[in-house]
């Protein structure tokens, strides 16, 4: 336990053999400037009351600096070369600075609880393998603009006391904020592989601008507006140069993907330009406040395929909860997604209300056409849905959604439109069109004596053809008649009695088709 007294100063010395300062104590400045570590060096419990500076130094084997006390104003390590691991766990610096700016790690760099009372500088440092950060409290700024991270970079349990920003950083793995809390306002910019913010705690706004990243936000708490967007470029760092993307090179793409909002109250959150393809949705709290802007992406059903008893029509975006419950069914089509983690177990029950939330928060934001097929969403999952809709109900919707898919399928209405049509020509051609027009006939008696005559008028009941039915002649009368049905108009034809309930038939539904099918259309175009 040795103790210096006054300026120890080694500038530019080189400790060949191991440098061993454990539990020492330096009561007044203590500069290491340039030196060279050959072989181990330990500043274990070490006790530095002035400024300290290790500026420039390199080790080249691992440096302890574990439970280590700096006081002085100022530590610096900027521009310091860890050759192997660097170990800082738990170390304390309550001086005004203290700085690794230009650092370069290429071992592990391990600040396991270490707590920083002043500002924090890690500006340009590099780190070849992974840095810990775990546990570690900062209670003033926190600078690491231009950080390079190869492998993962932890944070879980941190704790940002006054941090205003994080990062631009650029990390080739995760970085890991779970558990973490930004006590003021923040903006976090990242690329990245993987964001992980399980139950991240965010006390004031905040801004979560990306690149390349997954992001698992489950749970996390917040109570002010926090913003998660995807960054179309490079970040652009204070002195004008886009940040360098090395770790990074060789990633799919630079979109930035939301894996689960499951657990979130998302009443102050904004989304902006990210893929919500594989999102988890089913958990989230005030999700109709939810606010999308850009160009959100969900997943789509698979490409139509003749599928079980007919065709699939719908084209529309899905939950990645409604492609894992889709896939897991028997006799289920190919290409419903099967891969998303922690999906399983959800079914229609569950979905209706997260596709009725999600519709709301796009007619709010005035997208109708958005917002249609989240309601086809809704009414697929009430549909299927045998517990919470009876059996009449799901049959009601069962042919809503065969006639012209709830409402939103125009073609589908047409179709039937159109189908329905050729089916009443036809059935007028063979026994609705009366064969001749009926002649009237008078009959009547006339008094023996003479005197009044009493004459009845009457028509031949409407008989139908015994031949020659299908005739170009009967083909435009039923088509008439057909047409004059679709408007709800009586076309004055004379019919049989066969003729007469057909024509019934289809001025009761040729006209509800129609509707269905202009309904149709304006539920998908109207703003």
């Amino acid at each position: 336990m040795a103790t210096f007294t006054g300026f120890v100063r080694f500038d530019s010395a080189t400790f060949t053999g191991a440098a061993w300062f454990q539990s020492a104590t330096f009561l007044g400045p203590a500069f290491f400037d340039s030196v060279t570590f050959i072989e181990p060096a330990s500043f274990s419990s070490a006790t530095f009351t002035g400024d300290t500076r290790f500026e420039s130094a390199t080790f080249t084997r691992a440096a302890w600096f574990d439970s280590a006390t700096f006081t002085g104003d100022t530590a610096s390590f900027s521009s310091a070369t860890f050759t192997e691991d660097a170990w800082f766990e738990s170390a304390t610096f309550t001086g005004d600075t203290a700085s690794f700016s230009s650092a370069t790690f290429t071992g592990d760099a391990r600040f396991h609880s270490a707590t920083f009372t002043g500002d924090t500088w890690f500006e340009s440092a590099t780190f070849t393998r992974a840095a810990w950060f775990e546990s570690a409290t900062f209670r003033a700024e926190f600078v690491c603009e231009g950080v390079s991270i190869g492998e993962d970079a932890l944070f879980q349990r941190a704790v940002f006391e006054r941090a205003s920003s994080f990062g631009p950083l650029e990390c080739a793995g995760r970085v890991l904020l779970s558990g973490a809390e930004f006590a003021g306002p923040v903006v976090v910019t990242v690329a990245a592989r993987r964001v992980e913010c399980r139950r991240t705690r965010w006390s004031a706004t905040a801004e979560l601008r990306l690149r390349y990243a997954t992001v698992d936000f489950s749970h996390a708490v917040f109570e002010y507006p926090l913003t998660i967007a995807a960054e179309a470029g490079p970040f652009v760092l204070t002195d004008g140069r886009a940040m360098a993307e090395q770790g990074l090179v060789g990633a799919p793409d630079t979109v930035v993907r939301i894996a689960s909002l499951r657990g979130v109250d998302a009443a102050h959150l904004v989304l902006a330009g990210v893929d919500l393809s594989r999102c988890l949705f089913v958990g989230t709290v005030h999700l109709d406040q939810l606010r999308l802007e850009g160009a959100c992406v969900f997943d789509r059903v698979p490409p139509p395929a003749w599928v079980g008893r007919g065709p699939r029509f719908a084209v529309r975006r899905t939950l990645a909860e409604e492609q894992h419950w889709r896939a897991g069914r028997p006799g289920a089509a190919r290409g419903w997604n099967t891969a998303v983690l922690g999906a399983g177990g959800v079914g229609p029950a569950q979905l209706e209300p997260v596709y009725r939330a999600l519709r709301k928060a796009f007619e709010d934001g005035k997208n109708e056409p958005g917002a249609a097929d989240f309601y086809y969403g809704e009414m697929e999952m009430r549909r299927h849905d045998r517990e919470g809709t009876t059996r009449t109900e799901r049959g009601l919707l069962h042919g809503y959604w065969a006639l012209s898919g709830y409402g939103l399928r125009a073609s589908r209405a047409v179709y039937w439109l159109a189908a329905t049509m050729l089916a009443t020509v036809v059935l007028l051609m063979g026994f609705g069109i009366a064969q001749d027009t009926p002649k009237q006939q008078a009959t009547g008696t006339i008094p023996a004596g003479g005197g009044k005559a009493t004459f009845e008028i009457d028509k031949d009941d409407p008989q139908n053809p015994s031949s020659d039915r299908f005739t170009g002649e009967r083909f435009e009368k039923a088509l008439n008649v057909t047409l004059n049905s679709v408007v709800f108009r009586s076309s004055g034809q004379d019919m049989t009695t066969a003729g007469t309930y057909i024509e019934m038939a289809s001025r009761l539904t040729e006209p509800v088709l129609l509707g269905l099918a202009v309904l149709a259309v304006r539920n998908r175009v109207k703003r």
